[in-house]
């Protein structure tokens, strides 16, 4: 089945909203990031699929390390892992936080990037102090850019050791760059930034 978004550049609105509706099926989604556009809806809503302009993204060369996150990191009690436990990582990025009892990774989204997991496609960082999983992250990766999803921390710099590893696979594997989707200042203090919407874009291997 051959799936064709429409063009972000000509036809996302003034929000970055690029179409509505489509499944969420392996074949879908994949089309939509090979387009720069990720799907990201509240329980009830038909899919939403957008391209926001400006994109907030991180090139691995900018990322910023504190010294002490740095530190933390080469203490023995803590390791990373790649792809050990995807279901742990998605279901805790999913979990409501800070009071707050809705979350965008509805179950039908969790399921659909399990599939994608298993094709290969996405993948999950895990971040353990001993044998306790205490942060990660998740997202897809396709043509040498990684669409990162979510993150998520259950003690002091949990996402962001997971940052870290993200970005030093990145730069051993020369990576073009890791999107971040949307501005906030917690990616801005790692050395993310937004760049326009027809520059992310033409980083892209656009589907003929």
């Amino acid at each position: 089945m051959s799936i064709q978004f429409p063009d972000p550049l000509t036809s996302a609105d003034a929000n970055g909203l690029v179409a509505i509706g489509y499944g969420l099926q392996p074949e879908v989604l994949l089309a939509a990031y090979r387009r720069g556009i990720f799907p990201w809806y509240a329980e009830g809503q038909l899919p939403l699929w957008w391209s926001p302009d400006p994109r907030m993204v991180l090139f691995p060369d900018e990322f910023y390390c504190a010294t002490r996150l740095a530190r933390r990191m080469r203490q023995a009690r803590y390791r990373c892992t790649w792809n050990h436990n995807f279901s742990a990582i998605i279901h805790a990025c999913a979990a409501p936080r800070h009071g707050n009892v809705e979350t965008w990774i509805l179950p039908e989204m969790i399921e659909a990037y399990k599939q994608l997991h298993t094709l290969g496609y996405a993948h999950s960082i895990e971040v353990w102090d001993n044998h306790r999983l205490i942060g990660g992250l998740y997202g897809v990766f396709i043509d040498q850019i990684f669409f990162a999803e979510s993150m998520f921390s259950h003690a002091r710099d949990g996402s962001k050791m997971a940052l870290a590893t993200l970005v030093e696979r990145a730069k051993n594997e020369q990576w073009k760059v890791i999107d971040v989707q949307f501005h906030t200042d917690h990616l801005a203090s790692l050395g993310a930034h937004e760049i326009s919407r027809s520059d992310f874009i033409a980083m892209l291997t656009l589907p003929q």
